[in-house]
């Protein structure tokens, strides 16, 4: 049986690779920070406590992408096959109010972590989440030979991640790769980015809770997929004979005010009577558009996204409605189904029978 290590597996990627990965057969282990408060509900339904004698392919350990000792700790006594690293401090706008933490953790957590490889001669494949935020200014589309301009700490500190992985392959002949991903949404989306305070916000007034939405820049163009498709695609990169670096996209891009009226449009509302612009959210330097030039991850993997931009965001209106308790219109959750059918089952099971 394979062992995967994930960092940050308590976020959105992480917790979708963790259900991928388990599907696959892997035995799946994720780091987490100690912290007084949980942070584990997006795995609630898939983890087993073993102290209750249930069969159990998912542990969690204590660690932080600050403490090399931690890291090269669970790395030594876990032996993994595979590491994943989607921890970050990833919220652009934060970055720019915390940039020397951004740096530390999300820049040079990962050279933790790929010492920590080093350190210990294992042979685990590395897999460095990067971003489209790398190409900032640059022309869309952007693609792997497309010259990184990044606008943003964030964005500079997974430059820095990027970087460090492709001098380590090189250096130490490690089998240590990028995927360079461009937006990618669910609703396990945290609440603070764009797409989920839009749909969040639209389930909440259609209900009758809420009454408007303050956003900033709703001419910026994005190129948003569905999460689920691109945890696939990190594991794929993991599976090639060599590694490369990916991007990953949907080629199909559309502002933030598009996202904002089909959201709206899908409750039929008329998003112009609720949404209210606040420059507190705006960014001091501005990404304009980030659309993906996808080509090569068709090419070189044969992956390429199934769910387009509406269908995400009937995907996601439709979940924070359920959350609320609100009937839902169901289009998204049919997508789900007729699409996800297998891994769906899977989780469907898991919960089930307690594996």
């Amino acid at each position: 049986m394979k062992k995967a290590l994930i960092t940050g597996i308590t976020g959105q990627d992480g917790s979708y690779l963790a259900e991928f990965l388990l599907w696959k057969g892997y035995e799946v282990h994720g780091v987490i920070r100690r912290s007084s408060t949980f942070n584990t509900r997006r795995l609630d339904h898939i983890y087993r406590d073993p102290h209750n004698g249930e069969d159990v392919q998912l542990f969690l350990h204590y660690g932080d992408l600050a403490s090399s000792d931690s890291l090269e700790r669970v790395i030594r006594d876990i032996q993994p096959n595979e590491i994943y690293n989607l921890a970050a401090q990833s919220h652009v706008r934060v970055s720019f109010d915390l940039p020397e933490y951004t740096g530390d953790v999300t820049g040079l957590g990962a050279t933790r972590i790929l010492e920590s490889i080093r350190r210990c001669e294992t042979e685990a494949r590395f897999y460095q989440a990067s971003t489209s935020e790398l190409f900032g200014s640059a022309s869309p589309p952007q693609g792997e030979n497309t010259a990184f301009q990044p606008q943003s700490p964030y964005a500079i500190a997974k430059l820095y991640a990027y970087w460090m992985t492709r001098n380590y392959a090189q250096a130490y002949d490690m089998f240590a790769c990028n995927g360079i991903l461009f937006n990618h949404e669910s609703p396990r989306r945290g609440e603070t980015f764009v797409t989920r305070k839009i749909t969040r916000a639209v389930a909440a007034i259609a209900a009758g809770k809420q009454k408007y939405l303050y956003l900033g820049n709703l001419d910026a163009k994005r190129d948003w997929g569905y999460a689920p498709e691109y945890v696939e695609a990190m594991w794929m990169l993991l599976q090639q004979d060599e590694p490369h670096d990916v991007v990953f996209g949907t080629g199909e891009a559309h502002t933030v005010r598009e996202f904002v009226d089909a959201a709206f449009s899908y409750v039929g509302l008329n998003y112009k009577d609720y949404v209210k612009i606040d420059p507190r959210y705006f960014r001091p330097t501005e990404v304009d558009y980030l659309e993906a030039d996808a080509s090569q991850a068709k090419k070189v993997l044969g992956w390429e996204p199934k769910v387009c931009y509406q269908d995400l965001v009937h995907i996601m209106v439709d979940a924070d409605l359920e959350l609320l308790g609100e009937e839902a219109p169901g289009k998204g959750k049919e997508i789900v189904t007729e699409r996800f059918d297998d891994w769906h089952n899977w989780k469907d099971q898991v919960v089930s029978m307690g594996k």
